[in-house]
């Protein structure tokens, strides 16, 4: 996660811009007022670079053009620091409800799938969920962030996730430019279910007793990016709704991956939860314990924490919880040295 060092820039003190000073070198590129916006952190501003009416500049077209290859230059020890590495991504939350978030995440995995990292998808699917039982007039209910699922709601959940958010997503993928393969964890014996110790409460809700990640290599290995919806079956068969941070820290422990991503509704792990501006960049494991001991973690955030920790103590490397409602989150988190969001070490 590095920022980029090229550019020559202050920040005006009456505005959330940064301006290109009369001593970068890009300052002679522009050759009219023109304004270029680039995201450049993990808040929602955007970096501004505004020309001279004095600069001279070939054609416009030339300016755009260097600074593309400025940031692809710059990405270089990015690419070559996770190229060849598993890359496992859990995806949710706003960024699958709004359609250029989707269209964004889509767009972040087919690119790093490109330049030769190896990502997998693992998906919920919440909202649709929710939308599904209205329709049919069952009301969502949850405990301890995790759905209440009965048999009747087992059934439209596995409905909704593999039979409808699982081949989307691989559609759009697919239409993007890189080759999906939509799975569940009853494919291949990839996940194997059991119920959770509180099933009273939860019903079909489940938990991974083990991985099989023998289907996924040959996909990986291959340039392939596995597309995994959440729900699996235990030894009889009985289908289990499993939550998808889970199952995302499973599976990237069982592949040795080098880093787990869960796209969030937050920005990340706040120090206090009523100030955005308390994010923890970083944190280790002994460190987020202590906040769910103090009750400083809650509610939904409680089970992406601990399959962060999970995955950790399996072997993964790191461990990012990300703001999934910022566009292209997703290069924010892996093409800079900063991050975007709360990064769990070991």
């Amino acid at each position: 996660m590095m920022m980029a060092k090229a550019l020559n820039l202050s920040p005006s003190p009456s505005t959330s811009t940064l301006s290109l000073s009369s001593s970068s070198k890009y300052s002679n590129l522009l050759k009219t007022p023109t304004t270029l916006s680039f995201p450049f952190s993990h808040h929602s501003r955007s970096l501004t670079i505004k020309s001279s009416a004095a600069a001279t500049i070939p054609t416009p077209t030339t300016s755009a053009n260097q600074f593309r290859v400025d940031i692809l230059s710059e990405s270089l020890p990015y690419i070559q620091k996770f190229r060849g590495k598993t890359i496992v991504v859990k995806y949710g939350g706003a960024a699958m409800k709004q359609p250029e978030l989707k269209a964004s995440v889509v767009s972040d995995l087919v690119l790093l799938s490109c330049v030769g990292l190896r990502p997998v998808l693992v998906h919920g699917g919440g909202p649709e969920i929710n939308h599904w039982l209205k329709l049919l007039n069952i009301e969502p209910l949850f405990h301890e962030g995790l759905r209440v699922t009965d048999a009747k709601t087992m059934e439209i959940v596995s409905m909704v996730l593999v039979g409808k958010v699982n081949k989307d997503l691989v559609s759009l993928i697919n239409k993007a430019g890189a080759t999906a393969v939509g799975l569940s964890g009853m494919d291949g014996r990839l996940l194997m279910a059991k119920p959770t110790p509180n099933s009273a409460q939860l019903g079909f809700v489940g938990e991974v007793a083990r991985v099989d990640p023998t289907i996924l290599q040959p996909l990986v290995n291959n340039g392939h990016i596995p597309v995994i919806a959440s729900v699996a079956a235990d030894e009889l068969g009985q289908s289990y709704n499993i939550n998808a941070d889970t199952v995302a820290g499973e599976v990237a422990a069982a592949l040795g991956a080098e880093k787990l991503i869960l796209l969030t509704d937050v920005a990340g792990i706040l120090e206090n939860k009523n100030d955005p501006g308390s994010l923890l960049k970083e944190i280790d494991i002994k460190g987020v314990k202590k906040l769910i001991d103090e009750k400083k973690v809650a509610g939904g955030m409680i089970p992406k924490v601990n399959c962060c920790v999970a995955s950790l103590s399996q072997g993964v490397r790191t461990a990012s919880i990300i703001d999934g409602r910022v566009q292209h989150s997703l290069l924010h988190e892996i093409m800079s040295e900063e991050g975007i969001g709360t990064m769990i070490t070991g």
